[in-house]
C-alpha cells in the first residue's frame, strides 16, 4: 500500500503522474516517477521529475500525487529501472 507524502520526507521520492497535461509525448498517467527535490520548483507548484532518459525536467505538481512507496518495491524500482 502506497501513501501520500509532502516534499519534507527523507525517503527517496516517487510521484504517480494522474495527467500528462500538456505533455503527452513526455509524461505517462499511471506511471511512477522518481522526484528530485527542489525547493525553488515546490514554491511554483513545479516538480522535478526523472524521465526515461535520466534527465530531470519540470512540471506542474497538479500532474501528480506524490507516494512513498514500501521499501520491497523502492528496490525492485530501482533494479528495473
Amino acid at each position: 500500500m502506497t501513501m501520500l507524502v509532502t516534499m519534507s520526507t527523507r525517503k527517496k521520492l516517487f510521484a504517480l503522474c494522474i495527467d500528462s497535461g500538456d505533455y503527452p509525448a513526455s509524461l505517462e498517467p499511471w506511471k511512477i516517477y522518481r522526484i528530485v527535490p527542489d525547493r525553488d520548483a515546490e514554491k511554483h507548484n513545479l516538480l522535478r521529475v526523472i524521465d526515461e532518459s535520466g534527465e530531470d525536467y519540470l512540471h506542474p505538481k497538479s500532474l501528480f500525487k506524490l507516494i512513498a512507496l514500501p521499501a520491497p518495491l523502492r528496490r525492485l524500482y530501482r533494479a528495473n529501472a
